[in-house]
């Protein structure tokens, strides 16, 4: 079994041509090698660049990280030199201590809230990053130069104030203020700055005696943060420790930093946003508690990468064509007749009977050129034959299709019955002949296949007649359409076979009358005819086999003889549709027919597509 296996794959290997073959050689000993070392090369120069990449990007994170934290300390040591004044500790004492406090501190000649203001503006007039400071006693009195609170505002109900006093003393980052009640003079917005509070605590009572409100302009962070670019379109983004965004550049890729991103205080991971794969690359400051991350498109993670790669396989890819135009100009010197002649063989298999091969050659390659010629000219012959035959089937089938309604005398004997009912005085009985009669003539139309719609609706409407008086008041009908498309050709005998099934199949098994409608419009450059009932409707199963039965006329897995087998279910032959659809199908062909939609005990609507005819051209 093994040695037959090894038999077929050698005869498999035979079966190539030459070319291939040479092709092949040449992959396995030389460019197959070339394309792994370069692979090789690529992915251990990708590993390399993007941990230096990484690593150098961590480290420029903790830079940013290290002049955060300055910028914050410098905060933190204003609130102590700040809660160390004694103007500032009789402010928050509020009693007659702070009094003696004031005079001991040499400030009775001047307003003790003017000294703390002129101390207070020092700090903002030395630090240009600060934006603000307040300070409030527990009684909710402030003083500040930059901010001040809303008119019937306790500042002591704050939220910044209360984590103020929550923290007992210590330094605490708020972030951005948003919804805060003070406001300040400059009109800051409040995404522009930062808030940071601490509780000054009496040393003795350890009461908190109040706080100090710090706003810290945000353009010391976006300087910071702004000038470090990783790759092309990169950036950094500074969090705090709830995950909101402290600054941003204009156009950030994230908006929003999902929950639980960052388990550790830092790492590498990475996010998909709005379809776009990003790294992230965070540390979180243990002073501050903001988390400063980089992001940037995976794509961007090593820019150098792809340069080095482009390198390589620019390589691989030269080695590759020199390789293989040296293949190729030996498998082309070899193969070239060959290949020739088995793309005209292609082009012909395609359907062009008309390619030809020339060449004057007289070996083997040029026997089978010209025995090839020769069959292409016999199956060109063969084609037209079989064309010309199709056609005359074709024909052939559609007056046979049309040959069930053809004596010629049976109007004139109706038009004898007819005058011998008046000469009688039978008044219905005449009636009703006189329309079979004209339905007749109608069908028959002079031999002509295709007629105005108006004799179309005119024979229709004899043919109500004649089923009005065989049903009496159970059938009423209507027919709607504009008159500029009565003057538009229409196939014969289109109308009756589905009024007739509306009749039988329809009105007929329905309890009390029935509303029959004939509508005719014409959308999108065709004509539909839509014949509808209200009567006992189609079983849904029903429905589906009619429709695929419908569907199969005219394909060419169809034959003209299946119009006469009878559709499962019915009591009827189910001729009178067939017969229509494949009259459709073969003078206008796909996608022009016959649709029918029906809910049973509901009604059914059959509709024929047809094309826009304007006029009728004779026969030859």
């Amino acid at each position: 079994m093994r040695k037959s296996g090894l038999t077929v794959e050698k005869l498999k290997f035979n079966n190539l041509p030459i070319r291939y073959k040479l092709i092949i050689h040449f992959l396995l000993i030389s460019i197959l090698p070339s394309i792994g070392l370069g692979l090789l090369i690529g992915w251990t120069v990708d590993q390399i660049i993007e941990e230096q990449s990484n690593e150098n990007t961590m480290q420029l994170i903790g830079k940013v990280n290290t002049a955060l934290e300055n910028d914050v300390e410098n905060l933190q040591k204003i609130t102590y030199l700040i809660s160390f004044d004694p103007g500032v500790q009789a402010f928050l004492d509020g009693t007659e201590k702070a009094e003696t406090r004031l005079k001991e501190a040499g400030t009775s000649g001047e307003s003790a809230e003017y000294n703390i203001r002129k101390f207070l503006q020092g700090f903002t007039t030395l630090s240009s990053e600060i934006a603000g400071i307040m300070l409030v006693n527990r009684e909710g009195d402030f003083i500040s130069n930059e901010m001040y609170a809303r008119p019937e505002t306790r500042v002591t109900n704050e939220a910044w104030y209360k984590q103020a006093v929550d923290n007992k003393g210590i330094f605490k980052i708020v972030g951005h203020p948003y919804g805060r009640a003070v406001m300040s003079h400059v009109d800051y917005k409040e995404s522009e700055v930062v808030s940071a509070v601490r509780a000054i605590v009496d040393p003795e009572t350890q009461m908190v005696q109040g706080v100090v409100l710090v706003d810290l302009k945000l353009r010391v962070i976006a300087e910071t943060a702004r000038d470090v670019t990783l790759g092309k379109t990169g950036y950094l983004t500074v969090v705090d420790d709830s995950g909101e965004m402290i600054y941003a550049p204009q156009h950030p890729f994230m908006h929003k930093i999902p929950a639980g991103l960052f388990r550790e205080t830092s790492g590498i991971t990475s996010e998909t946003v709005d379809g776009r794969h990003l790294q992230l690359i965070y540390r979180t400051s243990a002073f501050t508690g903001w988390t400063t991350m980089g992001v940037f498109p995976m794509e961007e993670s090593a820019y150098g990468v792809r340069e080095i790669t482009f390198n390589v396989v620019t390589f691989v890819f030269v080695v590759c064509m020199l390789g293989m135009t040296a293949s190729f100009y030996l498998a082309y010197s070899i193969s070239r007749p060959i290949g020739q002649l088995a793309s005209f063989m292609s082009k012909a298999q395609s359907g062009d009977l008309t390619i030809r091969y020339w060449g004057n050659r007289s070996d083997e390659i040029g026997l089978l050129g010209r025995s090839f010629n020769s069959m292409l000219a016999q199956i060109s012959r063969l084609l037209s034959l079989t064309e010309l035959q199709a056609r005359q089937k074709r024909e052939a089938e559609l007056r046979s299709l049309q040959a069930h309604i053809k004596p010629h005398f049976l109007y004139n004997t109706l038009d004898t019955i007819h005058w011998m009912a008046r000469s009688k005085g039978a008044e219905d009985i005449a009636e009703v002949v006189q329309s079979l009669s004209k339905l007749f003539r109608l069908g028959l139309s002079k031999g002509s296949d295709i007629v105005p719609l108006s004799d179309e609706l005119e024979h229709i409407i004899s043919y109500l007649k004649i089923q009005q008086v065989r049903y009496s008041s159970k059938l009423t009908y209507s027919i709607e359409v504009e008159p500029r498309l009565r003057e538009l050709y229409v196939l014969k005998l289109l109308l009756q076979p589905m009024v007739e099934n509306a009749i039988y199949h329809g009105i007929k098994e329905r309890r009390g009358p029935g509303q029959l409608t004939i509508s005719v419009v014409e959308r999108e450059g065709d004509l539909y005819l839509t014949v509808t009932d209200d009567g006992a409707g189609i079983p849904e199963a029903q429905l589906s086999i009619l429709n695929d039965r419908l569907e199969a006329v005219g394909s060419s897995s169809s034959d003209a003889a299946e119009a006469e087998q009878p559709l499962p279910g019915s009591t009827g032959s189910g001729y009178g549709i067939l017969n229509v659809q494949a009259r459709i199908r073969l003078t206008y062909g796909q996608p022009y027919g016959l649709r029918i939609d029906s809910r049973q005990g509901e009604g059914t609507a059959a509709t024929i597509r047809h094309p826009v005819v304007r006029e009728v051209y004779p026969r030859d």
